[in-house]
């Protein structure tokens, strides 16, 4: 429905306010069915601003040299009349800061205490899907040359679209019926000189191929003024230079006449009585030619209300046309072409300013009609169609007509149903496999694992060493050689106290790239000799901002050296375990292998399962095998899948640093631990030896970073290496669930039920506020079902389904409202 409001701002001005504003609330068919009463306070700041940025604005555009190299000047075509006192040192960074204190002070003044109770009634009765003609009346000059969209009102209604209009209005005076089956225009081309008016006539001719186009170039007043008297024209169109001195417009119709449009009162005022809707000024400065063609009573004129770039003219004039011409009502048409020449504001800033409406709300809106064939007709308002019938007959008739057809109509729509589903579920699997759907499903995929139950206990066979800022000062007090944070004193110590309680296997968590300080031999041979010992070092990453590498330890053999890289998303989130991949040629880490995936197979082969590739090319350890992440893997599409990656099944605990028993640096080297209970805690597990502290940041952020606590937003790395050692290890000794997924194919069959279900639910229910609750209840289903497969370390499309669901509901209501508008006026028109 077009809802109308139309904004009196009474007697008053800016510098001494509004005391009172009236909002008048209508519709086409009842403009003023509600009326509210506000003020607007002073804003002397508002003229000020604006001639600051009339100045800037002038100057940035009369003076095109500024912007471009000497050897450019040539070649410019935007061509404007230079003021005699416009600036001439001024920037693009100066002129966005002024229209950024135009937006702010503008809308500081229409968001006042004193106006707060119209703006709260046009909330309280608009829709934001509702089509709203905004029509600001007054007189002042400035008020009317203010860019009223800037008005953060209407970033909240996409549909709304602001016009002008004098304080003094009425109906215009028609002399005749005019009956046309194609719109007739006028179109004037005026002095050509130093623009380019070609582009105009291209697309009024390419755009408007059901109308009647007459064509003046650079005519003189009297051939212009004898078409003005002699037919009837629907709309006027001028292109060409013109300019405005005291609130007067005047047109150069040639080389060497400039004229007012006084010189053609008489002429245009005949043409609006004969049905001229709509006069379009596609020129310089047309709001002085607006006001005086609204004081003739024509129902609308669109102008520009500054001096234009050739370039903003002719695209404003492309965007439009093809809009109107397509049935959209004349305020949408010039919204969406006035906001879609944000695109030249890189070159050309404040072009979407320019546009603006100039209505007398005394008409009703023009509307272009576009019927059968080629056929064009334009019309003021939707007439209703039982004056226009020839024939009638009776109700009971046209039901058993439709009667007769309702199989044919259930079955049509059932293929419609069919083929909607297919499309809606086709499109949105092909967007997801652009990965454009990829981040909305890595998110849900960490609010899936947030709600599981924190139901699982710490690994029992892993145990922690962790080395924070406290135990680093522990080193320095006792006068250690502190290289990075662990001295090779406390390394050899840790290890020595670690050996003699019998550990499986110890990770050495740090990059160690330097040679043993001579001064603990001992050290260096444990680091050989000892097979139960394994360091990392880090592989080369070009591509992640490290192509340098971090080498490894020189003392430890090949076969004991890891790689600590891994892998997070472009969110930054570690979703995925890397298990082996091969390092560049170049790189100063060879290892092929990752820590934890050492350290679990050095476990497992001492119970004898040691790992293999089976047919399928995965991983297999005993019976479990480890299924490869692909590059189109569920919710990731197009991601870096090279090496070996699986999903990382994160142990469900109420703190991912509660993944093992942590013991400290300082509490093993002091003996702070009972004997007995240190060799509980030693014995047969894996060590993993790894700072912690804030000054050696090794962070990152995992699924459950989101909900996590401040101090846990980040999770140091020697616990990810735990709990990607415990994923290995809970899988095949425990047989704890691996993260799985569909095939694609199953995916898209996945997506397309819901699609199907989403048409059937628009297809069966009839009234909106069902629909809205069948498809809330089928979502929630959608929902239940997608987190109960989660628990059992399932991951399948949910946002994709969802998308689904709720896309083909509303395109098949669509459909269903179109065919059946377009069905019964098919029957009347039969009948």
């Amino acid at each position: 429905m077009n809802r109308l409001v139309v904004l009196n701002l009474g007697q008053g001005n800016l510098y001494e306010g509004f005391p009172v504003v009236t909002a008048y609330i209508g519709e086409e068919e009842n403009i003023y069915r509600m009326k509210f009463s506000a003020s607007l306070p002073a804003a002397p700041e508002i003229p000020e601003l604006y001639r600051n940025w009339k100045s800037l604005y002038s100057a940035f555009y009369y003076r095109p040299f500024l912007r471009l190299g000497v050897e450019e000047i040539d070649d410019i075509d935007d061509t404007f009349e230079i003021e005699e006192d416009s600036v001439t040192n001024i920037s693009e960074v100066e002129i966005h800061e002024l229209c950024k204190q135009v937006y702010n002070c503008l809308n500081r003044w229409l968001n006042s205490v004193e106006f707060r109770k119209i703006e709260q009634q046009l909330r309280t009765h608009f829709q934001p899907s509702e089509e709203i003609r905004f029509i600001v009346e007054t007189n002042d000059s400035v008020l009317r040359r203010l860019p009223w969209h800037l008005w953060n009102f209407f970033d909240d209604y996409p549909l709304a679209e602001v016009a002008l209009s004098a304080s003094e209005y009425q109906k215009r005076q028609k002399s005749q019926i005019n009956l046309k089956s194609t719109i007739r225009i006028l179109a004037i081309f005026g002095n050509t000189q130093e623009i380019d008016i070609s582009q105009d006539r291209i697309f009024l001719e390419i755009l408007l191929t059901g109308a009647e186009i007459k064509f003046l170039v650079e005519p003189t007043l009297d051939e212009f003024n004898n078409q003005l008297w002699q037919q009837n024209w629907d709309i006027l169109f001028f292109a060409g230079h013109s300019s405005c001195t005291q609130e007067k417009g005047s047109l150069q119709l040639n080389h060497k006449d400039i004229i007012t449009l006084d010189q053609l009162k008489y002429g245009l005022k005949q043409a609006i009585s004969r049905g001229l809707y709509l006069a379009i000024f596609n020129s310089c400065d047309g709001l002085g030619l607006a006001q005086q063609l609204q004081e003739l009573h024509i129902p609308q004129v669109i102008v520009m209300r500054e001096p234009v770039p050739n370039v903003i003219a002719q695209e404003f004039l492309k965007y439009f046309l093809t809009e109107f011409s397509q049935g959209e009502s004349l305020y949408t048409a010039v919204r969406s072409a006035r906001e879609r020449l944000q695109g030249l504001e890189g070159e050309y800033p404040c072009a979407t300013w320019l546009p603006v409406i100039c209505q007398n709300p005394a008409e009703p809106p023009m509307v272009w009609n576009r019927g059968v064939g080629s056929s064009v007709a334009i019309s003021e308002t939707k007439q209703g169609s039982a004056s226009d019938k020839t024939y009638s007959f009776s109700r009971t008739i046209k039901q058993n007509l439709l009667d007769r057809h309702r199989l044919i109509l259930a079955a049509k729509r059932l293929s419609t149903l069919l083929l909607a589903s297919v499309l809606v579920a086709s499109s949105i699997i092909g967007v997801r496999h652009l990965g454009m759907l990829q981040p909305w499903e890595l998110h849900s995929y960490d609010y899936l694992m947030h709600l599981r139950s924190p139901n699982e206990k710490p690994d029992p066979r892993l145990l922690i060493v962790t080395i924070d800022e406290a135990d680093i000062q522990y080193q320095i007090n006792k006068k250690m050689n502190m290289r990075w944070s662990l001295s090779d004193q406390a390394l050899s110590q840790l290890l020595q106290k670690l050996k003699q309680y019998q550990p499986a296997t110890i990770g050495i968590d740090i990059y160690r790239d330097f040679p043993v300080d001579p001064n603990y031999p001992q050290l260096s041979e444990v680091l050989q000799q000892d097979k139960r010992i394994f360091t990392v070092c880090k592989v080369s990453a070009p591509n992640d901002g490290a192509p340098d590498g971090t080498p490894a330890s020189p003392k430890v053999s090949k076969e004991r050296i890891s790689f600590s890289d891994f892998v997070a998303d472009t969110d930054g989130v570690l979703r995925r375990q890397l298990v082996q991949l091969t390092p560049p040629l170049k790189s100063p880490c060879a290892a092929q292998y990752a820590l934890s995936f050492q350290l679990a197979q050095h476990y497992l082969n001492a119970q004898g399962m040691k790992w293999d590739i089976n047919p399928d090319k995965n991983l297999q350890i005993g019976d479990t095998v480890f299924q490869r992440l692909q590059s189109h893997t569920s919710g990731y599409q197009g991601v870096d899948a090279s090496g070996y990656q699986i999903l990382l099944n994160y142990r469900s605990l109420p703190s991912l640093l509660n993944i093992a028993e942590k013991i400290s640096l300082k509490e093993l080297l002091n003996e702070e631990i009972v004997p007995e209970l240190l060799h509980k805690s030693v014995k047969n597990r894996i060590v993993l030896i790894g700072v912690i502290a804030s000054s050696s940041p090794d962070d990152w952020e995992t699924p459950y970073t989101a909900n996590a606590p401040d101090e846990e937003k980040q999770t140091s790395g020697v616990f990810l290496q735990a709990h990607m050692v415990s994923h290995i290890l809970s899988a095949v000794l425990d047989g704890r669930p691996l993260m799985w997924w569909w095939s694609q194919w199953l995916e898209a069959l996945w997506v397309w039920g819901w699609s199907l279900v989403g048409g059937i639910i628009s297809w069966r229910i009839l009234q909106p506020l069902h629909i809205g609750l069948a498809i809330a209840i089928a979502l929630l289903i959608l929902f239940g079902i997608c987190f109960g497969i989660f628990t059992q370390a399932g991951w399948i499309p949910l946002v994709p389904s969802t998308l689904a669901l709720v896309s083909c509901a509303v395109v098949l209501k669509i459909l269903a409202s179109t065919h059946a508008s377009n069905s019964k006026k098919r029957w009347n028109s039969r009948i």
